[in-house]
């Protein structure tokens, strides 16, 4: 095998379920060393293409080709066995096991009578997590790591064999920014050994800062490859979406209300302290900083998920005490968590009941729940938010990452809250939703609604905000306008540099 002949190629895949053509004639190669990007809005056909690759799906028509031998793979353990090994962005470990039962979950080294072997076991997992240079060791219990921590223990089990490709599904979703620089690290020493990578994130800044080639699907369909240093990120979206977009900010047109929400001196713990800022109604307030600054928690202060340990929270200038989300709900505050998956939506449930959940209680005729009312408030948010689904009856867990984002959005909408709290309104969906996202955020504002975003994405905090609140450690450093922010002086915020009366 020449050093150009890929690792690993899919020949004119084919995937059909009933009613719907998932993969339709998609090729696709990976080349030893190089780490490719795999591009697509949400419901382009990543995901299939890639359950095609580890055996979950069966293909229709093409050929899979792991070097120059085709091959037919019926399971993710076959698929591994052959050396093909996936980085799920969902963590599948068992955490009341150590690392190292993890990391050899299924393969550990037995000796005579089918005893593990203990002591290979630890020294070969410590082995591994040295390449990883994590600091923990291999009988370390798993539910005891952070997110970070464990999903190191994910790519762990991927150095268990001698990979030939290794496949990486939004694998910084969850890691800090020192956290990355690690997993490049590892990717950087994969890819000395000849492994091939597939890249799969919306984050464009990764993409063009690991990645050596790109290729994109859209509905489905191959749409091409290019070269990462040849090309930028609005030839990309336009490969991923068929257009470009309009990433700029369009400046407020409205005038702002009163103080719709105010906090003073706000604290609570360790958490945070001394928090006070004023949110007017027809404006989005950014909050800003590192993972620990202190922002969820604040949020989730506000909608009673917390109790704070001082300060005051007003409402419309009226002080208000928030001891649980009942509370919260009552006084006219929705929040739109960070993890939609395991915190905002039922994913087994249709959209129509994520939709009304909170308001069952409202909607009902009797002792049985209004079918036609709930129906009514689903309409009435599919068709205000754009919500791409073939009807109500839809399976949450079956829709895109951006419309599960805007299937919570509408529940808590349709609400009529006075004030919206948006946790990471953008985590994990492609760049032709976030922008719908953004312009939604900004569309509630104009429409009179009090929002406040909180996001670990600078381009995104700039795009949405009209004020944007940067903290570090559990302290406001600084508030900034949409006219003095710098990306300059943000950072220089959110890294403890600038203080408040800068």
């Amino acid at each position: 095998m020449t050093d150009q002949t890929p690792v690993l190629r899919l020949e004119g895949i084919v995937k059909t379920f009933p009613g719907v053509r998932a993969l339709d004639g998609v090729s696709f190669d990976v080349r030893p060393g190089e780490v490719h990007a795999l591009m697509g809005e949400n419901g382009a056909g990543k995901s299939t293409l890639m359950k095609v690759l580890g055996g979950i799906h069966a293909p229709n028509e093409g050929q899979i080709f792991i070097g120059e031998e085709p091959v037919i793979v019926t399971s993710p353990k076959q698929a591994k066995a052959k050396g093909v090994v996936f980085i799920h962005q969902e963590l599948s470990l068992a955490d009341e096991l150590t690392v190292a039962e993890n990391i050899f979950l299924g393969e550990l080294p037995l000796k005579s009578f089918g005893r593990v072997d203990w002591g290979k076991l630890y020294d070969d997992t410590n082995a591994i997590l040295k390449t990883l240079n994590v600091g923990f060791d291999a009988k370390t219990r798993v539910g005891d790591l952070s997110i970070a921590n464990q999903q190191m223990v994910e790519i762990g089990r991927a150095l268990t064999v001698s990979p030939r490709a290794v496949i990486f599904d939004e694998p910084t979703a969850s890691l800090t920014d020192a956290e990355k620089v690690v997993l490049f690290e590892v990717i950087a020493g994969l890819q000395a050994k000849g492994v091939g990578i597939i890249y799969i994130s919306h984050r464009m800044e990764e993409i063009f800062k690991i990645t050596d080639r790109i290729s994109v699907l859209r509905d489905g369909q191959y749409r091409g490859t290019v070269n990462t240093a040849d090309t930028n990120e609005d030839e990309v979206t336009k490969l991923m979406i068929g257009r470009s977009l309009d990433l700029s900010r369009s400046p407020v047109t409205h005038e702002l209300g009163e103080v719709a929400l105010e906090a003073q001196g706000l604290s609570c713990g360790d958490l945070f302290e001394d928090v006070s800022f004023k949110l007017h109604k027809g404006e989005v307030l950014g909050f800003y900083g590192l993972v620990g600054a202190g922002r969820t928690e604040i949020a989730e202060t506000i909608f009673g998920l917390r109790t704070p340990s001082a300060g005051k929270i007003l409402l419309n200038g009226q002080e208000v005490r928030i001891s649980s989300p009942i509370d919260a709900v009552r006084q006219g505050i929705s929040l739109v968590p960070e993890d939609r998956k395991d915190q905002g939506l039922v994913l087994g449930m249709n959209c129509r009941d994520n939709m009304t959940l909170p308001q069952v209680d409202d909607l009902t005729a009797g002792p049985f729940v209004s079918d036609g009312a709930e129906i009514a408030i689903f309409d009435q948010y599919r068709d205000k938010l754009d919500i791409r689904t073939p009807g109500w009856r839809q399976t949450v867990g079956n829709l895109s990452g951006g419309n599960q984002q805007k299937i919570v959005i509408g529940k808590w909408l349709s609400m009529r809250p006075d004030v919206l709290i948006v946790d990471e309104p953008t985590r994990g969906i492609d760049v032709g939703s976030k922008s719908e996202i953004h312009n939604l955020i900004r569309e509630l504002a104009a429409q009179g609604y009090a929002v406040i975003v909180i996001s670990s994405e600078m381009p995104e905090v700039l795009r949405v905000s009209d004020r944007i609140v940067a903290m570090f450690n559990g302290h406001v450093m600084r508030e900034f306008t949409s006219e003095e922010v710098t990306e300059d002086n943000l950072i220089q915020a959110i890294s403890g540099l600038s203080d408040a009366a800068a």
